[in-house]
């Protein structure tokens, strides 16, 4: 049979739980990551789009595009 001790359960278990901990903070920084690119995505896109609505003098575009903009920094907080 292949009994273990009490205190070796409990060192697995202690094992288990520091691993499960690892992969948390791992996953959350990921998603952080993520979070982040999909923000400076959108931010590169808004910004092009404004540009172009400035170089084209068209004003309601651009205002529009400037309050997407301060939703979206609202929305992550920059």
């Amino acid at each position: 049979m292949n009994d273990k001790s009490y205190s070796e359960l409990m060192k697995i278990g202690a094992m288990k739980r520091t691993r499960m901990k690892e992969n948390f903070v791992q996953d959350l920084y990921i998603e952080m990551l993520l979070s982040e690119i999909q923000l400076n995505v959108e931010k590169e896109k808004l910004l092009r789009k404004i540009d172009s609505a400035i170089d084209t003098r068209d004003k309601k575009t651009f205002q529009l595009l400037s309050n997407e903009l301060i939703n979206i920094n609202k929305r992550f907080g920059t």
